[in-house]
């Protein structure tokens, strides 16, 4: 029922998109993500060609706050964590709103075209604060209803700081980054395209964000609660992490 739900003020009708699928294997389920093709087309050519260059691959899960948002896109691990070659960031497209189960770009604080690699999802609706701060976050697709168990997993594992764990216990949290084996983060395997027909998933209706045409003048400097690049930047600088959940 809980899915259901979701699912239904997910799919709460503004207007139609079409889109492309991509399926995101983790080490702890599948995620797939419908692509809005035709709305956010200039973000969606820079996911994919990231998802086919293989950068994503190997990836981790590197953020998550809880009912706020779970983050990736930034960083692989081997003794650890290196940040993802990027290429030049992109035109903001702020037309959708940032609602429960959507995916968006993250970017620099201050800078509204600095999105380059890094994405994550909103675990709640999150629109009052994402739709207007910072120019507005990008947002480029939405998850299925069955992808939300796999998210519901990882929110729920052990964190040290933001990052989620597996095989962890708060006494067991590294005091820096390189502290980290690999089987103890959220591991995206392989991201691929399991449907490249833009007109794939004619049914979605995303939510339009409204709150970009109001004037924002007094909240365009963006900040790191809005799943900007703050903290992932200022990640391998850290010497130690808090423990909670």
């Amino acid at each position: 029922m809980k899915k259901h739900l979701l699912a239904t003020a997910l799919f709460t009708s503004c207007f139609t998109a079409n889109a492309t699928i991509v399926e995101m294997q983790t080490n702890q389920g599948t995620i797939t993500v419908n692509l809005y093709d035709q709305h956010t087309p200039i973000t969606v050519e820079n996911f994919l060609n990231y998802v086919t260059d293989g950068s994503y691959d190997g990836s981790v899960i590197h953020r998550s706050v809880d009912d706020f948002v779970l983050q990736g896109g930034g960083f692989k691990f081997d003794t650890d964590f290196n940040s993802i070659e990027t290429t030049d960031a992109i035109t903001n497209e702020p037309v959708l709103s940032n609602v429960k189960g959507t995916i968006a770009m993250a970017k620099v604080g201050g800078n509204a075209n600095s999105a380059t690699s890094q994405w994550f999802f909103n675990l709640k609706d999150n629109s009052a604060n994402l739709d207007l701060q910072n120019g507005g976050f990008t947002v480029f697709g939405e998850i299925t209803a069955d992808s939300f168990e796999t998210i519901e997993t990882i929110t729920s594992l052990v964190h040290c700081g933001e990052i989620p764990t597996v095989g962890l216990n708060e006494d067991q949290c590294p005091t820096t980054t390189s502290g980290f084996n690999a089987e103890n983060l959220v591991m995206i395997n392989s991201v691929v395209v399991i449907d490249d027909d833009p007109n794939s998933s004619a049914s979605l209706s995303p939510k339009e964000n409204t709150l970009i045409d109001e004037d924002n003048s007094s909240d365009n400097g963006g900040g790191s609660s809005g799943g900007s690049l703050a903290w992932m930047l200022s990640l391998l600088a850290l010497a130690g992490f808090s423990r909670r959940k």
